[in-house]
């Protein structure tokens, strides 16, 4: 298959793969470096797997995954479309089980594929370090870790340790975590997945002994097994909750563990540049916010008292309360010494008295701690404290009122700290510095990250929902419809209100639903204790009155402690426009006065991407920043820029270190916020994303990008002008785009996937313009022709060097020299790697209706333009040459890849037209009738559902992304 040894000749577990003909062994991906073990890891996963699949389902079953992969290699190695006809008939000769298990198998081995990957860059990583070798930067597709970063700027840049250490411990990373479904891989098999990478990552370790090789080698082959017969497929689509339960999981499991762990790296980092010193427990350098139960904008599904069972699931109530009382339970225990501070010593002693004099809190607990403990009075203290702070905030949530009086509680994170601080400054001045440093100083940095509720819950509404109520209120007053008033006079208004103290309406306002659902939004605000909340965001904002309305409504619900109000612009003509917005904001007196200096801004890339195309995008959101950035300096204000970046190249992803550091200069200024996927839970994942937004938020910070020259500027104005009219011209203006693109994709068929709780489109009835990003990108990325990604670069590309030969030269100046411009250029060239024409023309074949195949040709030419006029700007003569390592794997995977869209294809094709190649398709027998017991809901004849489901999850494994 992809592979045909494995290099261990000691274990003769370790053996050839099936044999295959010689010309698909030319197809086998050559290894790249002697430090490259893809190829290997790849083969031994694949050898298990296809023992067994043979022992699960026969040796027929086996011959025909071979015979599929065996096709789709001869297909990449000739681009011969003749290939992927014989594989369709090959896969709707299937009777309906068979096609499911052949979709399931390949599906599995793309996320064997992707493991194998994994292992292999660790490997790398690892190879690299011991050799003190620095990571090339120059691409987009290599990432940085914190010591490289800290050695490349005091040894290449000649910064000082003690100027590194100073703006290291004051900067700040806010990782936002979002309920988007840009994951479609269950939660269990993603652990199953963290098992088979463990396993394979320990096969290979130097120290292992034949026996610790035979038992791994059968643990990998359990897990293998497990996984596979794991049902990937969500039978109904998860609720809010659903999607909260499983971010949530991903703090318990490891993020909780994984800061301590990461800041101990932190401290080795600086150890190795010269400094002694720890990052001080308090240091605001990583911290976490949440959309999960807050995110309005377009589900209905996420009401109030969603939000509050959310904060419910923060405040320490589910597995993080027992994580928290293991430590202090583990430190009670180690901190069974008598020597301490005098400072301690009286504080243990009147905590005692207190104690025995109250026998009511006088447990069984305190009985056995003797005075001469005085650490574990402290902290036994501090547990019963926040037992009775979970406890009250359960009664408080459930019931609203409590029997535990607030003073015998923690109310904010100080208290909670305050006691932890005090065992830490005795021990340092005893001299036990080093036990202080244990487990104590993890805990510390814990609560600081963390807080009393966990991660503080964003919320976010569209600020449409906002004028509705400000116009029920104003016409309820019978003072006129705010809705039809202009800027100047909603302003005008607002502000009066906000100076006065009048209540402006009462239980006598008439409500509407949605009404009641913003208003019980801040009711809910108003409630719970202002620390778990973190930004009010306002989706679709266009003009200060749609900020000044937040502030309105939040103080009629009486919400004590504000939260920031946080503009948020999206679409291109938003961000044209935010700059003057904001000048405006900023000139109110009021709002001035309000924010005390600061003020949040958070900048869309999805929704631009969609209305105006990646490159006319991301050269505006550039723009924008620097124009904001210029707004806040001259008012006198620190500006925090939001990220609100997706997790696929058309949506703002990629890279994120990439990302950071081609941003313009002054905009993060040692303070970033920026939305992740829940995935960066994921133990090894979560540690690498910490060390990439810290590592590149420090680089920016200490070493910014140049800025564009002004040439540059011209031509990138002149450029976005040209490919946004392209990239609208045929996406919103050719009569014939809506078809073509819900035929000559699973768009239509995207919601059965069940991946997320959002509806796939803000209004029903709407088209393109309606259709949320992610659903917008998914389905081109399905059938690998990532449309929203290179739509506009080749029509601006052609403009500019047509215009003038020199503008060639100009562009290849600023691949070279501009990391804005190269990063663009490198993430759109990495999207046309795993690209492929001829499988949407297959798509277009089957699906699209015969008057539109020409549509499609004309696509397709584009496509091969742009892709040329790319190559020719990067200075490349193939895809991806600078990237040895990215090629490779793409390789490896692309024909796993091709089965499955082949698959998709044609079993799309049986959907939409039952009556299609009926004769390929076998009466319906024992297995289907089983098949519709499984999923009686199916609108489809038995089989096709789930085969079509298993494709789609199996190509954005192999893809990597969903949208």
């Amino acid at each position: 298959m992809a592979s045909v040894t494995n290099n261990n000749n000691n274990n003769g577990k370790f053996e050839k793969l099936a044999s295959i003909d010689a010309q698909l062994r030319q197809l086998v991906p050559a290894k790249v470096s002697e430090d490259d073990k893809l190829v290997e890891y790849d083969a031994l996963l694949l050898d298990r797997f296809l023992d067994i699949l043979q022992d699960l389902h026969g040796e027929d079953l086996k011959e025909t995954v071979q015979e599929c992969y065996e096709l789709s290699a001869e297909y990449e190695g000739k681009n011969n479309p003749k290939k992927l006809e014989e594989l369709g008939n090959v896969l709707t000769s299937l009777d309906p089980g068979d096609s499911i298990v052949v979709a399931k198998a390949f599906s599995h081995m793309l996320n064997l594929a992707n493991l194998a990957e994994e292992v292999q860059i660790a490997h790398r990583r690892r190879i690299k370090l011991k050799k003190g070798d620095f990571v090339d930067e120059n691409n987009a597709t290599t990432e940085s870790d914190l010591e490289e970063t800290l050695k490349r700027l005091v040894v290449d840049l000649k910064k000082s340790p003690q100027e590194v250490f100073d703006a290291l411990k004051n900067q700040t990373v806010d990782l936002v975590f979002t309920a988007h479904p840009t994951q479609s891989v269950r939660r269990s098999l993603l652990q199953k997945h963290g098992r088979i990478r463990n396993c394979l990552a320990q096969l290979y370790a130097k120290d292992i002994t034949p026996d610790d090789k035979q038992e791994l080698d059968e643990a990998l082959g359990r897990e293998i097994q497990a996984a596979f017969r794991t049902d990937e497929i969500r039978r109904t689509p998860p609720t809010p909750q659903d999607e909260m339960r499983a971010g949530m999981s991903y703090f318990h499991e490891t993020v909780w563990k994984g800061v301590p762990k990461f800041l101990r790296r932190v401290d080795t980092a600086l150890k190795n540049i010269g400094i002694n010193e720890r990052v001080p427990y308090n240091a605001p350098l990583i911290q976490f916010s949440s959309w999960m139960g807050g995110d309005r904008d377009g589900n209905p599904r996420v009401t109030p008292e969603v939000t509050r069972i959310m904060m419910a699931a923060n405040l320490y109530y589910s597995q993080i309360e027992d994580l928290m009382f293991e430590v202090l339970s583990s430190s009670i225990e180690h901190l069974s010494m008598w020597r301490c501070s005098d400072e301690l010593r009286v504080r243990a002693d009147e905590l005692h008295r207190s104690l025995r004099r109250d026998a009511k809190h006088y447990i069984e607990f305190w009985k056995q701690i003797p005075p001469s403990e005085p650490y574990r009075v402290i902290l036994g203290d501090v547990r019963d404290k926040l037992y009775q702070t979970r406890e009250r905030s359960r009664q408080l949530l459930s019931h609203g009122m409590s029997e535990i009086p607030e003073e015998a509680t923690f109310t904010n994170v100080e208290q909670f700290l305050e006691p932890l601080e005090l065992c830490y400054r005795s021990l340092c001045s005893c001299g036990d510095r080093p036990i202080a440093d244990g487990s104590l100083l993890d805990f510390l940095r814990q609560v600081s990250t963390f807080g009393l509720s966990l991660v503080r819950l964003d919320i976010r509404q569209e600020s449409d929902r906002h004028t509705d109520v400000l116009d029920a209120i104003t016409k309820h007053l019978e003072i006129g419809s705010y809705r039809e008033w202009s800027e100047e006079q909603k302003q005008e208004w607002l502000l009066s209100e906000l100076s006065g103290k009048r209540p402006l309406f009462g239980s006598d306002l008439p409500k509407t639903e949605e009404i009641a659902d913003v208003l019980d939004t801040f009711n809910v605000l108003a409630e719970l204790p202002a620390d778990n909340f973190g930004a009010y965001i306002i989706s679709m904002a266009t003009a200060p009155s749609d900020v000044l309305a937040v502030e309105l409504l939040q103080r009629e619900c009486h919400v004590k402690q504000p939260l920031r109000v946080v503009p948020l612009f999206e679409k291109l003509a938003d961000l044209e426009a935010a700059p003057a917005a904001l000048a405006l904001l900023f000139s109110v007196d009021w709002y001035r006065n309000r924010i005390n200096g600061k003020q949040e801004v958070m900048i869309g890339y999805s929704d631009s991407g969609k209305d105006a195309g990646r490159l006319s995008a991301a050269w505006q959101l550039y723009k924008a920043q620097e124009e904001l950035i210029k707004v806040a300096k001259q008012f006198g204000m620190k500006l925090t820029m939001f990220h609100g970046r997706g997790g696929t190249v058309g949506r703002g992803g990629g890279p994120s270190h990439l990302a950071i550091l081609s941003q313009p200069p002054e905009t993060i200024h040692g303070s970033l916020r920026v939305t992740v996927q829940a995935i960066v839970g994921e133990e090894h994942l979560c540690f690498r994303t910490l060390q990439r937004f810290t590592a590149a938020t420090l680089e920016h910070g200490m070493h910014p990008p140049v800025s564009p020259k002004p040439e540059w500027r011209a031509l990138m104005d002149e450029m976005a002008i040209v490919a946004t009219e392209e990239y609208r011209s045929i996406v919103f203006k050719e009569p014939r785009f809506v078809e073509y693109f819900r035929l000559a994709t699973p768009e239509l068929e995207y919601g059965r996937m069940n991946i997320g709780s959002r509806p796939s489109k803000r209004k029903p009835s709407g088209g393109i313009e309606s259709l949320r990003a992610i659903p917008w990108i998914f389905a081109w990325t399905q059938t690998r022709f990532h449309l929203p990604v290179w739509l506009g670069f080749g029509a601006a590309f052609k403009h500019a060097i047509e215009k003038d030969i020199k503008n060639l030269q100009m562009l290849q100046e600023m691949y070279n020299e501009w990391p804005f411009f190269r990063v663009t250029i490198d993430l759109v060239e990495m999207v046309f790697a795993k690209g492929d024409p001829g499988i949407a023309a297959l798509y277009d074949k089957l699906l699209v209706s015969p008057e539109l195949w020409s549509f499609g040709e004309r696509l397709r030419t584009n496509y091969e333009e742009t892709k040329c006029l790319l190559l020719q700007i990067a200075a490349h003569k193939d895809l991806l040459e600078g990237d040895p390592y990215l090629k490779q794997r793409l390789r490896l995977r692309d024909s796993y890849i091709t089965t499955l869209n082949v698959c998709q294809a044609y079993t799309l094709k049986l959907i939409r037209d039952p009556n299609y190649n009926v004769k390929f398709r076998p009466h319906i027998c024992k297995p289907a009738d089983e098949l519709v017991k499984l999923n009686p809901t199916s609108d489809y004849a038995p089989g096709l559902e789930d085969t079509l489901i298993l494709t789609m999850k199996g190509i954005a494994a192999g893809m990597q992304n969903t949208g």
